[in-house]
């Protein structure tokens, strides 16, 4: 399994995906990364993700720090961090979501999540070159993050509190690899009052007492105040892919901790997601489920996207590093074969973002405001250092 499994992650992401960014992606007039792109790499909207910039700089500094000092990596780290600094930030520090191509505001969304991906990015910068300056970067913007999400009003509520308070589980997951990486690139420090390592448990012991129900075998998405199942479509919904990510989050710190319990607790939310997400009909991983079996409004529900697939095949093989367990290397195995034949574009490179349930291109998007060179390479990097190790 390793030796077959790890060129195949190795060689797609030196030789397919990265290069597909750095070609097409990259902005040589402007700086930063323009990640919209149509399946030959060419450009559909030049419009900014303001997350990505954090997300693309994160992976070229990663690479840098762990596979080998390429200086087009650290080039390109460089330039998408640049251009956050100048044009990505309002007065009061807070991230757009989305800029033009030259830098000017376009949107600001009520949640706080361009922010953590650019507290990673000027994180690995940070240890890559040493650059003070981007460590204190990391450091504000995870601020900004825990602020936000963690005391109250500063983010406005989706429905009114006063008639049906309820709280999300990706606040808690986004602590959680947050942490691990400021953690990993400038140690285990402490941030808003604790430490890393003190947010993660924080974090994880707030998701196994409200989110995980092992009685109902689900991860919720919301829930109460006191994680009471609110029994309404929206309270009702599982996001298999969301699930699966805080699942091999979980497996991951307990694979660096040794920690018996949270190995136990992320392969128990693993098991649970499988069963309700995996496509038996069609093979591959559903958007949405509804806890109680009911129908889901949203009309992607059935669809699949790139992402819940790059973290299934994460948490499969971890899983199965973690435990020897065969039903994980059968997982890893239906995921990986449905997820490679499907998504992966062998004429032009990289993945398709969006199929229909049968696994058909719903478009020829490479890329957008959501999908650009984070989670495909991400997974690809990841498992192959799992085998490597």
């Amino acid at each position: 399994m390793n030796k077959k499994y790890l060129s195949i992650y190795r060689d797609t992401l030196l030789d397919d995906v990265i290069p597909f960014w750095l070609k097409n992606g990259m902005d040589k007039k402007y700086g930063g990364i323009i990640t919209s792109l149509d399946r030959d790499g060419s450009i559909v909207d030049d419009d900014k993700s303001v997350w990505f910039q954090g997300r693309a700089a994160w992976m070229f500094a990663t690479l840098y720090n762990t596979v080998e000092p390429r200086p087009e990596w650290l080039a390109a780290a460089k330039s998408c961090l640049d251009f956050a600094r100048e044009h990505c930030f309002d007065k009061s520090g807070k991230m757009y979501f989305s800029v033009t191509r030259e830098g000017k505001p376009l949107r600001m969304r009520r949640y706080v999540f361009s922010e953590c991906f650019a507290a990673i990015a000027f994180g690995a910068y940070s240890k890559a070159t040493g650059d003070k300056s981007a460590a204190k970067y990391a450091i504000k913007t995870f601020e900004t993050f825990l602020k936000f999400n963690f005391e109250p009003g500063h983010i406005a509520p989706k429905v009114d509190p006063a008639t049906r308070p309820m709280k999300g589980l990706a606040p808690l997951m986004m602590t959680i690899t947050t942490t691990q990486e400021v953690r990993a690139n400038l140690g285990d420090i402490e941030i808003f009052g604790a430490t890393c390592t003190q947010w993660i448990d924080r974090a994880i012991a707030e998701i196994k007492k409200d989110f995980y129900k092992p009685k109902l075998r689900a991860l919720m998405e919301v829930v109460g105040p006191r994680g009471e199942i609110c029994d309404h479509s929206d309270g009702r919904i599982l996001n298999p892919g969301h699930s699966i990510e805080c699942a091999w989050f979980i497996l991951h710190e307990a694979k660096l901790r040794g920690d018996a319990k949270l190995k136990q607790l992320g392969l128990a939310i693993l098991d649970c997601v499988w069963e309700r997400g995996w496509d038996k009909g069609c093979g591959g991983i559903f958007y949405f489920r509804d806890v109680s079996g009911k129908p889901v409004q949203e009309y992607w529900q059935d669809m699949k996207f790139w992402w819940p697939h790059n973290e299934a095949i994460i948490a499969t093989l971890l899983a199965y590093k973690m435990t020897g367990d065969e039903k994980y290397a059968r997982w890893h195995k239906l995921v990986h074969d449905w997820s490679f034949k499907n998504f992966a574009d062998p004429e032009f490179g990289e993945w398709f973002g969006y199929l229909h349930r049968d696994g058909e291109p719903a478009n020829t998007l490479k890329g957008s405001m959501w999908k650009g060179p984070f989670h495909l390479p991400r997974m690809l990097w990841y498992c192959w250092k799992l085998l490597e190790k």
